[in-house]
């Protein structure tokens, strides 16, 4: 009884068991002093709060000419006690409406209130009116309630209208209360309940309970109208109750009441939004049985539906028949065609939206907006936002979300911070949106100053989604302590923490390399009483993979497999990365096969990690059969295959891979041309090269970036054009940094031009002093040159700095297991692989094989110099690879270093003696060996 307690502040209830005939009361009855009229009362009895009874009538009297002189509360009042004084001028609903806006415009609201529920009420527009009047001049909506409980609770009984405006007014303002207490007066008054204010209680029920109440309401009804049928399925939908929409639905064409438009519209855009297409498609059946297609709304639903569920044929189909067009319709089918991909043929519709006299809206740009933000024209993007203010329209929130998200892909931050200036200056600083995509944007520039001060300085309520941006963008830069602090913080202000804050940390903590951490963080989830999902778990495997802890990422697939999660597209993804970091084909085929089972193939995002994998574990076939079945190619998909055959020095493959990738207008990217340069410089195609090069800024409007002019640097310096390199450097407007000099330096190794390599070296010591790799590069050229001095003086400087040589392995997997061989470690079945590859070197020397001992930088004998050549690891995987696996099986081994001359010659006349495939990839690229040659044409 304790929860019933706040009816008392409305009415009380009656004792009466029997049913109470409304009593009509007019309005010119109405007292509004403190004592409020009874069922009882009669018009000639009222007490009035004023002296105002002796007043007499003057013969002379007209309402309106006395309005006119309403200057006060008080003469408000007087005017009020004459229409008492002379009920029977009561003649109109506009006297009624202008005593009440008087009250209004002078803040009597309880008393304007008091007339229009006596009187007039019982027009739903002007009840409408009311109460727009009513907040325009600062009332509260929730004192009309209290008004209406006053009056009850004087003994004024209303009809159903009214009662159905009240319940609706309750279901608005989430009262839950006092429309239970009306409820329960009506059973016990055995009040006859009209289809309305039935309608009005499963609204109620619906909004301020729960939908089994409405529900109940709806199935206690002896008579369903056609009212009831459509109210009761509508309100199913607004609560995402979309199976019981449905079967309402079903049932409601078994009763033979027929469904408004409104209601199918809303039915059709829940099948867009749970993609059911079949439902949707029934639907359509009773749209045609029923000719509700002339009906635009249900139209334009019917579009919406089939392009959500893909269907964008049968979308254009309903367009086609469509006799009219309105706006909504245009923009529905442009719309449709953006979200596809089909960027032209929206512009084309557009064009002919234009041409039948109907003007786009801000609507229509932000379908184009979106659309190409959507498919990676982000150019595009700022080209259309550009276009929309030119012909006169403002952008409008979702306009710059739209711009924003490109601002992000294409890294133009200036460009976001006049973005950011429009919003403050445009108030629209309001929107979560637009808030929550700037606070993205700063963050994935890096600026989290920036993005702090934006969300510190957010006008609009900071939901859970802006809180999440800001945690992810400090988890992903490391900054665990901010992150966590602010996750407090968080929960101070009532947010609890969910599973996408969770999931940000344990990304963050497993890109970091801390994949321990990671984990704990995935039990603290099941502790909090969540249960991790494949985003958590994806998170943790993608997480290690980007960070080149590609075994750890493995485990902690088991693990996830273990804990019964299973994997998605991008957990596929990540795993396919991994199986091509470590070059596991047959690991890789496994993940491939899984992916075909469960239909991840047709998503375009496996099928390019698919073709990342191929071309890392040596299987270029395959890695191109995988292209050929991929129906709409990406650019990621292209640049993906190009990079592919440039690592393997197909450089003619490439090239003309990149004119296929043109003739299909795929636009390229700085990526395609770092893709295609790296095959011109494998190849030693400088031609190609410069002609690639060149057109990256003068065709395509792409300013090279330090990647680009290394791979020029290494192109002309592989080559043998060092000068050509050095004077490139020279005229780059980019500082060179380590990747430059170390080409320079690479290049100098193969022509063996020590002067320019001690320029290169020294820069580089200066730049990457604690990068080993370059103090070998000139211990060798030393070496070449038995400057065993020089060299001894590498090795002291190396000394001093602490410089110490990385572990080098290299590794070749048989039968899924992998078998690893480090320099100065021994394995089990070393003398085994020692006695094959003795016999292997002298058959391999009677075909012309010379050991190339200038590889070996240790100031010994040749004699010795050739058995340590012997004990590379690169030699000795692949000689236990020829041991162990079978005699048609191709050798994969991986090496963690550049190999060595000597190794790359041996292993051509390995692949020449025993006729085996072999590839190898090591630190810089992939070498294919077969019948004597390499796929790198020795340009390596």
């Amino acid at each position: 009884m304790d929860r019933v307690a706040p009816f008392q502040r409305y009415f009380t209830l009656s004792q009466s068991q029997n049913p109470i005939k409304p009593k009509k009361v007019s309005p010119a009855s109405v007292a509004l002093g403190p004592a409020l009229i009874s069922p009882a009362t009669q018009l000639s009895n009222l007490s009035l709060s004023y002296s105002w009874s002796h007043l007499s009538p003057s013969p002379a009297f007209h309402f309106s000419d006395d309005l006119k002189e309403v200057n006060s509360l008080e003469s408000v009042k007087v005017l009020h006690a004459r229409l008492l004084k002379m009920s029977n001028s009561w003649s109109s609903d506009s006297m009624t409406k202008s005593l009440i806006s008087s009250y209004v415009k002078f803040n009597d609201f309880r008393a304007a209130t008091t007339i229009f529920f006596v009187g007039f009420a019982r027009n739903y527009v002007f009840w409408s009116s009311f109460l727009d009047e009513l907040q325009s001049c600062g009332g509260q909506t929730r004192r009309v309630l209290e008004v209406f409980g006053e009056l009850c609770g004087k003994g004024v009984v209303f009809d159903s209208k009214v009662l159905t405006l009240v319940l609706k007014m309750c279901a608005s303002l989430m009262d839950p209360w006092l429309g239970l207490q009306i409820h329960a007066d009506l059973v016990k008054k055995g009040f006859d309940l009209d289809v309305h204010l039935k309608c009005a209680l499963m609204n109620f029920y619906g909004r301020c309970w729960d939908m089994e109440n409405a529900n109940q309401v709806f199935n206690e009804m002896v008579e369903k109208k056609e009212l009831a049928w459509n109210e009761v399925i509508m309100l199913n939908l607004r609560n995402e109750r979309w199976e019981k929409a449905m079967e309402l639905f079903r049932g409601m064409q078994f009763s033979c009441a027929k469904a408004y438009a409104s209601a199918v519209a809303k039915l059709l855009h829940c099948c867009s939004k749970v993609g059911a297409l079949e439902e949707g498609k029934q639907i359509h059946g009773y749209v045609l049985k029923f000719a509700l297609e002339s009906d635009l709304l249900v139209s334009n639903s019917l579009i919406n539906m089939y392009s959500r569920n893909n269907k964008l044929e049968l979308a254009r189909r309903v367009f086609g028949l469509m006799q009219d067009h309105n706006l909504s319709s245009w923009n529905s089918i442009i719309s449709a065609y953006a979200t596809h991909g089909y960027l032209n043929d929206a512009w084309n519709l557009l064009k002919e939206m234009e041409s039948s006299d109907v003007k786009h809206d801000i609507i229509t740009w932000n379908c184009l907006l979106s659309g190409h933000a959507l498919h990676g024209s982000h150019k595009a993007v700022l080209k259309i936002f550009r276009r929309m203010q030119v012909v006169g329209f403002r952008p409008n929130s979702s306009s710059i979300t739209s711009v924003l998200q490109a601002v992000i892909e294409l890294g133009i931050l200036k460009f976001g911070r006049e973005i950011h200036g429009y919003v403050i200056r445009n108030e629209l600083d309001y929107d979560a949106y637009v808030v929550t995509s700037l606070l993205d944007m700063y963050v994935k520039h890096n600026d989290l100053g920036k993005a702090q001060a934006v969300f510190s300085c957010m006008k609009s309520k900071r939901n859970i989604v802006a809180w999440n941006t800001l945690i992810s963008g400090y988890s992903f830069k490391g900054l665990f302590d901010d992150a966590r602090k602010l996750m407090n913080e968080m929960e101070e202000e009532g947010i609890t923490p969910d599973l996408v804050t969770w999931n940000s940390l344990i990304s963050g903590y497993s890109m970091w390399g801390q994949g321990d951490e990671a984990l704990g963080l995935i039990h603290q989830v099941k502790s909090s009483g969540m249960s991790p999902n494949v985003v958590s778990w994806t998170a943790l495997v993608s997480g290690s993979s980007q960070n080149g802890s590609y075994r750890e990422s493995l485990e902690f697939f088991s693990q996830m497999q273990r804990e019964g999660i299973r994997p998605n597209s991008v957990t596929l993804s990540s795993l396919l990365r991994n199986c091509g970091g470590l070059s596991l084909l047959q690991k890789g085929k496994e993940i491939h096969s899984f992916s075909i089972k469960n239909g991840f193939i047709e998503d375009v995002f496996v099928a390019t990690a698919l073709i990342d994998m191929y071309c890392k574990s040596g299987n270029l076939k395959a890695a191109y059969e995988v292209f050929e079945r991929i129906e709409n190619k990406t650019l990621a998909t292209w640049n993906c295959l190009i990079m592919g055959f440039a690592i393997y020095g197909l450089g003619k493959e490439v090239v003309s891979l990149f004119e296929q990738m043109l003739g299909a207008d795929i636009i390229p990217d700085a990526i395609t041309f770092t893709a295609v340069l790296s095959g011109c410089k494998n190849s030693g195609l400088v031609n190609e090269g410069w002609k690639y090069f060149d057109s990256m800024s003068s065709d395509y409007g792409i300013i090279p970036t330090i990647e680009h002019y290394s791979c020029m640097v290494d192109l002309l310096g592989r080559a043998g054009y060092l000068d050509e390199a050095w004077d490139f450097m020279q005229s780059m407007p980019l500082k060179p940094d380590a990747t430059i000099w170390g080409a320079l330096l690479g290049s100098c190794r193969i022509h063996k031009n020590i002067q320019l390599a001690e320029i290169a070296s020294k820069k580089l010591f200066e730049l990457e002093p604690y990068n080993s790799a370059n103090y070998v590069l000139m211990l060798n050229l030393y070496a070449m040159f038995d400057r065993w001095g020089d060299a001894e003086c590498i090795k002291d400087l190396m000394s001093d700095i602490g410089v110490k040589n990385g572990q080098v392995w290299s590794w070749v997997e048989i039968d899924q297991i992998i078998h690893v061989f480090c320099a100065g470690e021994n394995h089990p079945d070393e003398g085994e692989i020692y006695y094959e590859l003795y016999h292997l070197v002298s058959e391999m020397k009677k075909l012309g094989y010379k050991p190339d001992v200038k590889c070996v930088y240790q100031n010994i004998d040749d004699s010795e110099k050739e058995k340590v050549l012997l004990s590379h690891t690169e030699k000795l995987a692949i000689t236990y690879g020829l041991i162990k696996s079978r005699s048609i099986t191709p050798i994969r081994v991986i090496k963690n270093s550049r190999i060595c001359p000597d190794c790359h010659t041996a292993a051509k006349y390995m692949s020449l003696v025993k006729n085996r495939e072999i590839f190898l990839r090591d630190g810089s690229r992939f070498h294919h060996f077969s019948e004597g040659k390499c796929s790198c044409n020795d340009c390596w």
